[in-house]
Order: C-alpha cells, then structure tokens, then sequence
C-alpha cells in the first residue's frame, strides 16, 4: 500500500497554491519544512493535501505497518499537589476521600493479576503527592524487576520526576540515575501540555516549565535511554504554539535521538475547569496528526491513543500519518474515561486491535516497547 510516486503527489493537487506546491516538493524530496511553513500548513493546507503528504512520510518510513503492543498500566494515585484546568482526572490532597493512594504491596497486587500472561509494558504515572516519592518509587521498580524481571518498566513523566527529585534534594542527573539502575526502562511523554509559557501557565501553572521537561528527557537520552513526547492540543492555543511545540521536540530529537514516538493528546473538556472550551472535530484532529508527521522528519512514529479518539478515529488516523495505536491497555487506565474520552472503559484483546488495523488494509505489528518486532501478522 506504498503511496504513489511523487509526480502524481502533486498532480491530484493541481489546484495548489504555490506555497502549498513547495512545502509538497520539499516533503517529497525529503527536505526539513520550517516554522512558518508548519503555521502554513495549519492555517491553508485541506485534508486532503495533508493526508496524502503525511500518508507519504509514513509510508516511506514504516511501510504499512501500523504498530501496537500488549500493555496494562498502573496509575499509583490520582491525589495532586498540582490543579491543572485541563485535568478531570487528579483530586486535590484536601479531597483525597475522592481519590486513591495505592501502596507497594496493592501495585504489586495488580502486577501479579498479569502472571503467566502475554504482557510486555507496564506503564506506570499518575497525580504527584509527597509520600510517593523518590524511595517509593525505587522501590517499586526494584520490585517489580524481581518478580518479573523481562517487564519493561514505562514509568514517571518529568512532571513527577521534577517532583520527586527535588523534594530528595538530588540533580536531575543523580535522580535519573537512581531510577534507571532501580529498574526504570524508558519514559512515557506526558506532562508536555504545551510548551508557551504563556499558555502552559494558564492551564498547567506551577508544574515544570517547559525547559525543565525537556532537560529531564535529554538527561535520560544521553544515558542511552528512550522516551516518547506529547502535545495537549485543541483548547487556547494557536497553530503557532502547536508547532513551537513541535519544533522544540524537533531541535532536541536532532540532538539526543532519544524520543521513540510522538503522540498528540486531544483536549477532552469533561470535568474539568475548562468545559466551557469547546472540542475540536475529528477533521482537526487528523489535520493534527498529519501535520505532526510532516513536521516531525526525526520522529521515527507517530502514534494515536485509540482510548482517547475512539476506536473509529483511531482507523482515520491510521491515513493521515499515524503508523502506532499504543497497546491493549486492559482497562487499566483511568484518565481517559475520567475526562469523557470515547471509550468509557478502555480495554482491546490482541485480536480485536489486529482487526482494527487490517480493517483498514494496514498490516498490525507487535511491537516491545522500544519497537522491536514481537510479531509481523503479514508473516503467517
């Protein structure tokens, strides 16, 4: 399912203003589109266009694989220091009576339920509270790593590793440190939002800056360490904040080569003090994805939450760039459904996201977490 050449790219675009024909002759020549060519596309680019340059990109760069992998994640507590306005999922420590704290022993409860099971990824982030801190978290990992030592441990954005390590009073160096050689395998990508100080002081005021976060995973980069990046889009923030955000992680990517994959966060508005910010429709959401795998020319994937878009805008997606849909998650995950995602209780077998993908004439891959090949199901 390899796109066509890129004569014809260009040719079903005939109507292209000229700089709508440049930026389409720089992606297909694999050239690097610059700042006001990514406000560009936002502003004048149709779907159509969008999808067939970024269908292009990932084509090229992963073929038609579209990959996935088995997860179940663990969410040690929804009580948080931080009051994020985006946020429908964390209680403040004053109503901890509406949230949970889970222990070592009660996680580890949920890590047993997987014994004997075909699970490659826990993923492991929450809410921020003193008690779990730095030595709770060392802990749990060595624990985890004991009883089940091939587990990859997927665990703790830089908004909680800013947390932690500065209650420990440690470097962001000597607590990454201490987190690796206690288990920790890579790091997700939340905790992003949007890098605008402006904005990101609005709807995120008090966690880490942008700056700090983008340390935190070049810290863990160049450890020889793997992580994956994130953008809160679709609520008060301009096409231009998208893609100062894109370009951050673009500039810091050419240099560490760390991030695995970018996945875009759509705003959900329920529960939360911005409901009155309406959604963005689905046609924004694939413009979205789309121009994220056009501007981001380093990132080797681009991946869709299906449990935040719904299984149906997840298919979509897979045209318009996306080449992953995370895993089968188990149901183990609230902060989707807490916020009014799509699916209220989150949870695909093997077979049912193999049938999702190939639906839709794309060939499912499992994948470990680094994207090493489990199984090619083109391969009978």
């Amino acid at each position: 399912m390899i796109s066509e050449s890129p004569e014809k790219l260009i040719l079903q675009h005939a109507n292209l203003n000229q700089e709508l024909k440049t930026i389409a002759e720089k992606v297909i020549e694999g050239e690097r589109v610059n700042f006001e060519e990514g406000v560009y596309l936002f502003e004048y680019a149709n779907l159509s266009y969008l999808g067939t340059l970024a269908n292009f990109v990932r084509e090229k760069k992963n073929k038609n694989f579209v990959f996935f992998n088995r997860n179940f994640h663990m969410e040690p507590t929804n009580i948080c220091v931080y009051t994020c306005s985006f946020c429908a999922y964390s209680r403040l420590i004053k109503q901890r009576e509406e949230g949970w704290e889970l222990s070592i022993d009660q996680m580890m409860e949920l890590v047993k339920k997987y014994d004997g099971k075909h699970v490659t990824e826990v993923h492991i982030t929450g809410g921020v509270i003193p008690k779990q801190d730095l030595l709770f978290y060392t802990n749990l990992f060595k624990t985890i790593k004991a009883h089940r030592p091939e587990l990859h441990i997927k665990a703790l954005t830089p908004v909680e590793c800013h947390y932690i390590f500065k209650k420990a009073k440690v470097t962001y160096e000597e607590g990454m440190r201490l987190l690796k050689d206690s288990g920790l395998d890579s790091m997700p990508g939340g905790g992003a939002e949007i890098f605008d100080k402006t904005i990101r002081d609005q709807i995120a005021g008090g966690k880490c800056s942008a700056e700090e976060w983008l340390s935190i995973h070049e810290i863990w980069h160049q450890m020889g360490m793997q992580s994956n990046a994130t953008m809160l889009y679709g609520h008060i923030e301009t096409f231009a904040h998208r893609i100062d955000h894109m370009e951050r992680l673009r500039s810091l990517q050419d240099k560490t080569k760390g991030f695995n994959a970018f996945i875009p966060l759509k705003f959900r508005n329920g529960n939360n003090e911005m409901s009155h910010v309406p959604e963005v429709s689905v046609i924004e959401d694939l413009r979205n994805y789309a121009i994220s795998r056009i501007y981001l020319d380093n990132f080797d994937h681009i991946k869709a939450y299906w449990a935040m878009i719904g299984r149906s805008t997840a298919q979509l997606s897979l045209n318009f760039g996306v080449d992953d849909m995370d895993g089968t998650i188990d149901d183990t995950t609230k902060i989707y459904s807490m916020a009014g995602a799509e699916e209220q209780s989150p949870k695909l077998t093997t077979q049912e996201l193999v049938n999702l993908i190939t639906q839709v004439k794309r060939t499912p891959v499992e994948r470990d977490t680094l994207y090493h090949i489990v199984k090619d199901y083109s391969i009978s």
